[in-house]
């Protein structure tokens, strides 16, 4: 399975302004700038981008990982923060609240390492340093 993405960049790197679409359409030539990436322009940025896709991966996997210890999850919240500097993307930190009828918190610990190390993103981030705060409400 492959998914696209298009970026396209007009003018320079501090003063240009492009836009990002995909596959799907959910991105529909959505605006990004370098103060939308290093300030707080409107748009989005790649970093962004990292942090949902590592968010809503780690949070499929979870769930798997759980409904194969025997629960299922009524929720699983997860909120992830990329880390830019010095140019260069260096860290990944994802905080995880999640609701598990049944489930002891040494069991959901457990599943979310388990999630941690395996979702898929987590793996293409392999380079980063990969930090998680596992709560089970």
């Amino acid at each position: 399975m492959t998914r696209q993405a298009t970026a396209v960049w007009n003018g320079s790197g501090k003063d240009g302004a492009g836009h990002l679409s995909t596959q799907s359409t959910i991105l529909n030539q959505t605006q990004y700038s370098y103060k939308s990436r290093f300030e707080e322009g409107a748009g989005t940025n790649p970093e962004e981008l990292m942090a949902a896709a590592h968010a809503g991966c780690f949070n499929m996997k979870l769930s798997f990982v759980i409904g194969a210890a025997g629960f299922t999850p009524d929720s699983i919240e997860t909120k992830c923060g990329i880390t830019l500097g010095d140019g260069a993307i260096t860290k990944s930190h994802l905080v995880v609240k999640a609701v598990v009828p049944g489930m002891n918190a040494e069991q959901f610990k457990t599943a979310a390492e388990d999630a941690k190390a395996n979702c898929p993103v987590s793996k293409a981030y392999s380079s980063l340093e990969i930090t998680m705060e596992a709560t089970l409400a």
